[in-house]
């Protein structure tokens, strides 16, 4: 019964949004459906509501601007749950690239594969699962998409795009690879920086990060030094406090709310992850770029 499924919490179930506004609320979380974002948020900031919405903004970037008009309009904060940010691992990857420690970056590889998620409705592998890995792109580099090329492919349904690889540049000139799909039967969530002074590997599915240097040691078989190039150097792997993504998330949103010092995703970002992922799918098909 509902009853039981929330009373151990102490929270209560609301037949509508008209009953939940009785409510007084600060603030909402809205986790619904894709296709539900724009309509819900809508509600909810002409009603005086900061909301925190689950990626993406919405199913398309006309939506996602009805969102923003209604922030503005109203005057209501709006943040996006791009939870990836708050992972540890890549929280830590980002301050190690903004302290430089990897120099001058030449390319940022993004791999998101794994089995379907059966609580997928109302969207394809780019609005859902792509969308992390075109935000933690932009935010680890601080740039924005110069161009961008892609394919897609439709096998499960006809609807809906369940493969696309991507091909990007940035403003900065780095170079983007994303290969996403929810066809694999193993999970990968793997993001490789490339630098000047080697690579740094997250692996987001276990908060793991590890700095592989370039080597400085020669080797004197002339035919073998012809061929090597680069050579490996020291590999270190960090160690550092896990905290749980989702929580940090919304503890961050809180925070904001009250004046205090946080990081939220904006909706003026969610915007360009949104634009990013409507080109995506409008080229997917046919393997051609659009310039921004």
């Amino acid at each position: 019964s509902e009853n039981s499924l929330t009373e151990s919490f102490g929270v209560k179930i609301f037949h509508g949004l008209d009953k939940l506004l009785s409510e007084n609320l600060d603030y909402c979380v809205i986790a619904a459906p894709t296709g539900f974002h724009k309509e819900i948020a809508v509600e909810m900031l002409n009603a005086g509501v900061h909301c925190l919405i689950e990626k993406p903004v919405a199913t398309d970037i006309k939506s996602a601007l009805e969102v923003q008009s209604a922030a503005v309009k109203n005057s209501r904060v709006v943040g996006i749950g791009h939870i990836e940010r708050y992972n540890a691992a890549i929280r830590q990857l980002k301050r190690k690239l903004q302290s430089n420690e990897l120099g001058k970056i030449y390319q940022i590889s993004l791999v998101r594969q794994g089995p379907f998620p059966s609580r997928v409705a109302g969207v394809g592998v780019v609005r859902d699962l792509a969308t992390h890995d075109i935000d933690l792109s932009m935010w680890l580099t601080e740039s924005q998409y110069s161009s961008i090329s892609a394919q897609t492919s439709k096998i499960k349904t006809l609807e809906f795009e369940d493969l696309v690889s991507i091909t990007g540049r940035l403003k900065n000139d780095v170079v983007v690879n994303m290969v996403t799909n929810w066809l694999s039967p193993y999970k990968v969530r793997s993001i490789v920086v490339l630098g000047e002074n080697g690579a740094f590997h997250a692996d987001t599915l276990n908060s793991d990060l590890t700095h592989y240097r370039n080597g400085t040691s020669t080797t004197s078989h002339d035919v073998v030094a012809h061929f090597r190039g680069l050579v490996e150097g020291g590999v270190t792997k960090f160690s550092f406090e896990k905290i749980e993504p989702l929580l940090l998330e919304h503890e961050n949103f809180r925070d904001h709310l009250t004046g205090k010092s946080s990081e939220i995703v904006t909706i003026e970002e969610g915007i360009e992850t949104i634009k990013i992922s409507d080109a995506i799918i409008r080229i997917g098909k046919t393997g051609e770029s659009e310039k921004f």
